[in-house]
């Protein structure tokens, strides 16, 4: 069972913090999207582009539910890994994390999208409306939320260190 789950919109740092956090408890970090795109041989923007959104959210569910079942250290979930109802059941068994991040340091921290399928066009608009649907969905499957805004990588993973260990 993991340590901890970290979930939240592109750009709240789960990569960054979840790196961070694997390093100070002594474990290590799996990446479901990672995941996805070793077994897929590509990366996620081109299973989005080849295969759709749909296909990709099935590997999802699936890469998720392999990594709550088989890892003992920090897991990231993908941005819109909670959408699958058979996910989020799974994550009321684990200490789950939510990363929230305002628009602006978002899309600081995304930059222009380039290699994020959903940011195609509008990047402000897409990550704010990305935000606005997704946030009751994070809340909802958190045990944690810790706000990211103005903050370094560093200071939420400390942040995250004391809540894991209480």
């Amino acid at each position: 069972m993991p340590a901890v789950v970290l979930v939240g919109p592109m750009g709240a740092g789960k990569s960054t913090v979840g790196a961070l956090l694997a390093s100070r408890l002594g474990v290590t970090l799996r990446d479901t999207d990672q995941d996805i795109a070793a077994a897929a041989g590509k990366s996620v923007q081109d299973i989005f582009v080849d295969e759709g959104e749909e296909h990709f959210r099935r590997v999802e569910e699936e890469a998720v539910a392999a990594a709550l079942a088989e890892h003992d250290g920090v897991v990231s979930l993908g941005g819109g890994a909670v959408l699958a109802d058979q996910t989020r059941i799974l994550l009321k068994e684990h200490t789950v994390v939510y990363l929230r991040v305002g628009v602006a340091d978002a899309v600081k921290r995304v930059g222009l999208g380039s290699g994020r399928p959903l940011l195609l066009g509008n990047v402000r608009g897409r990550i704010k409306a990305l935000l606005e649907e997704r946030a009751p969905i994070y809340e909802s499957v958190a045990t944690f939320v810790v706000d990211t805004d103005n903050r370094s990588a560093e200071d939420v993973a400390d942040e995250l260190v004391e809540k894991v260990r209480a």
